[in-house]
């Protein structure tokens, strides 16, 4: 394990969250294995790739998540991929790292998990801890969580905890709580073995693809775009692959100090006070994952890119009526990217691209009735008229 901040190395040591000796965000260094072969794997989802993940764990907790379809395009574009993440059990990529972190916390005898969220966090946490049987507790900026994921964590018995305030002050706030009062354990993505758990979206992506030119990923808090790096770069290290895609984040406009400060060239981003986005999901001013984010981007050489709200909700829209695929803003946000991407002549049409769409569209049903739709009250009679009129319309 190694510090991103003061370079401290030690041990891999399944106790340790943060750095001992700064507080800083411990990276998790997978030492290559030999003869490693994905012939040899058994079994689907997450813990195929046991031999990958490091720790130790007595107990695993399990709701076969992983295993998501990788959907081709069909009428956007031929060489476009969709790694469709809310088909996972909760609906988003956030059961990947649930499943090994909550593992990790029943392994080191943890009775009650913790962790601040903009909603699926939550709604995975809760579910996984109640798998597991422990105690949870969640803390949500008041009034900006989506519904579906607000409606999940209540369905699964989680203790409630809401803050006045952002994300990153319900963040601030669990860290905190961690670091004074050791007896709960932190599901939060500064826990470098939940990370350990959304690497295996590059295995699967490598399993059935091979190496795409570019994989394109919504960035929040940060740590999504790292561990799917972090799983190409382990691929490296074993020989299965020779090249790591370029990795691409995308921002919305109003929660964008990652991509903000790639584009400007800035070693260090400017983190937004207020953050403001109708992707709620990734509605975050002060990424704890930075450092990680940005270290994937520039190693892998990609870039960053920022998109509106209304090229977010544009890119939903596109992606559910041109290739049947319901995801939330927070997913569509890389869709968005990509288009202005190729536009920008940053992608090109011809290199095989991964988009990472990482919820469900039912975890915010808000977004999805801004969408136009003709909905017609009609009496039952006249049902036929108007479906000849509106087939009629359609091809004059």
């Amino acid at each position: 394990m190694k510090c991103l901040s003061c370079q401290y190395e030690m041990p891999i040591d399944q106790h340790q969250i943060l750095c001992p000796k700064c507080g800083g965000l411990m990276e998790i260094i997978v030492e290559p294995l030999k003869d490693f072969s994905f012939s040899k794997l058994r079994g689907k989802g997450v813990w195929r790739y046991k031999e990958l993940i490091p720790g130790s764990y007595k107990s695993i907790v399990s709701i076969n998540e992983g295993n998501t379809p990788l959907i081709k395009s069909s009428n956007i574009n031929g060489n476009l991929y969709f790694k469709f993440e809310g088909l996972n059990p909760t609906g988003s990529f956030k059961d990947r790292g649930m499943t090994v972190a909550v593992s990790s916390a029943v392994s080191l005898d943890y009775k009650t998990v913790i962790a601040a969220s903009t909603g699926n966090t939550a709604a995975s946490a809760s579910a996984y801890a109640a798998r597991a049987g422990i105690k949870s507790f969640i803390v949500l900026p008041k009034g900006k969580v989506a519904l579906g994921k607000l409606a999940q964590s209540i369905l699964y018995g989680s203790v409630i905890l809401e803050v006045d305030g952002s994300f990153d002050v319900a963040m601030d706030a669990v860290m905190k709580l961690y670091k004074d009062l050791k007896i709960v354990y932190p599901l939060n993505s500064f826990n470098p073995w939940r990370l350990e758990g959304q690497k295996t979206i590059a295995f699967e992506i490598i399993e059935e693809l091979g190496v795409p030119d570019n994989v394109i990923v919504p960035v929040g808090n940060a740590g999504n775009i790292y561990a799917i790096w972090k799983g190409f770069n382990e691929l490296v290290k074993v020989g299965v692959i020779d090249r790591i895609p370029r990795m691409i984040g995308v921002q919305a406009e109003g929660a964008s100090p990652i991509a903000s400060a790639i584009i400007k060239g800035k070693d260090t981003p400017d983190f937004i006070e207020n953050p403001d986005t109708i992707a709620t999901a990734i509605r975050i001013g002060k990424p704890v994952n930075w450092q990680k984010a940005v270290r994937a981007i520039k190693e892998s050489g990609g870039t960053a890119i920022i998109v509106s709200d209304s090229e977010i909700l544009d890119a939903q829209k596109t992606l559910a009526r041109k290739e049947g695929i319901g995801a939330e803003p927070a997913s569509a946000t890389a869709l968005a990217g990509y288009f202005k991407a190729i536009n920008d002549k940053i992608v090109d049409k011809d290199e095989k691209t991964v988009l990472i769409l990482t919820g469900h569209s039912l975890k915010d049903p808000d977004s999805m009735t801004k969408a136009d739709a003709k909905r017609i009250l009609v009496n039952p009679l006249h049902i036929e008229k108007i479906i000849l009129g509106e087939i009629n319309g359609s091809n004059s």
